[in-house]
């Protein structure tokens, strides 16, 4: 997998959570989202209860309510759409304000806004306590299908190394006097992204033929065996479980 890869989203510490093998964390997330997507929209308590529970993971594992609520602002889309649905969904009405709203979109929006919410904090909280590198290798420890992994990892790699020659032919733009302000000016971004593809592509056919040359054939070796103790799953494990246990009380009362 090649060495450890930060990202933005990973906030370096030395918590339990950071320290649970990450395929124990990628299963205990997965299983969460399944329950909290399973709860019935009614049952609101429920859905408290689970912002309670992933506030005790994100304070064990030392994670600041200011950078988690910064990483939610992903989800403002899907905020947007659920704004539009109490308008434009069919059924029963109810005036709201003075505005005539349907309670189908009512109940949808929140179920929407609620179970977003939920999944793409315990996201990020996944993502703020592993590097790119480990969820790699819990992709891998999870079997997920090996080309899948090396797709995911290349990906990664290549997405900062595009990244990094955007900036600099950004620079080399900027340091000959051009300054986008217009339309008359996409055509020099259009050679731009033309040139980077290019650059890109060529790059990627000298990285294939530089690994073909080493040995490759179709799969990348493990260096790293990851593994998990009983106690490690148990650990891990214990926000779903706690949160099937809210999620069956709110199928019941």
């Amino acid at each position: 997998m090649g060495a450890g890869h930060a990202h933005k989203l990973y906030r370096h510490g030395h918590s339990p959570v950071h320290g649970l093998p990450p395929h124990t964390k990628l299963a205990a997330v997965f299983a969460f989202v399944v329950v909290v997507v399973s709860t019935p929209r009614e049952a609101m308590w429920a859905f408290g209860l689970y912002a309670v529970l992933l506030g005790a993971v994100a304070c064990v594992a030392r994670v600041p309510a200011g950078f988690l609520l910064r990483r939610l602002l992903i989800e403002v889309p899907f905020v947007a759409f659920a704004v539009l649905m109490p308008f434009v969904a069919e059924g029963e009405r109810v005036d709201v304000l003075g505005m005539s709203l349907s309670v189908n979109g009512l109940w949808g929006a929140w179920n929407v806004l609620a179970k977003g919410t939920l999944g793409v904090a315990a996201s990020v909280l996944l993502a703020a306590t592993t590097e790119l590198r480990e969820l790699l290798l819990g992709l891998q420890r999870l079997r997920l299908p090996p080309l899948l992994v090396q797709i995911a990892s290349f990906m990664i790699r290549y997405g900062d190394v595009i990244t990094d020659e955007m900036r600099r032919m950004r620079i080399a733009r900027e340091s000959r006097g051009f300054e986008a302000k217009g339309v008359r000016h996409w055509g020099v971004l259009a050679k731009s992204a033309g040139a980077l593809f290019i650059r890109s592509y060529e790059r990627g056919e000298r990285v294939h033929l530089a690994m073909v040359s080493r040995g490759y054939a179709g799969s990348m070796p493990v260096i790293d065996e990851v593994t998990a103790s009983r106690a490690q799953w148990t650990y891990a494990l214990a926000l779903p479980c706690a949160a099937l246990v809210v999620c069956l009380l709110g199928w019941t009362l």
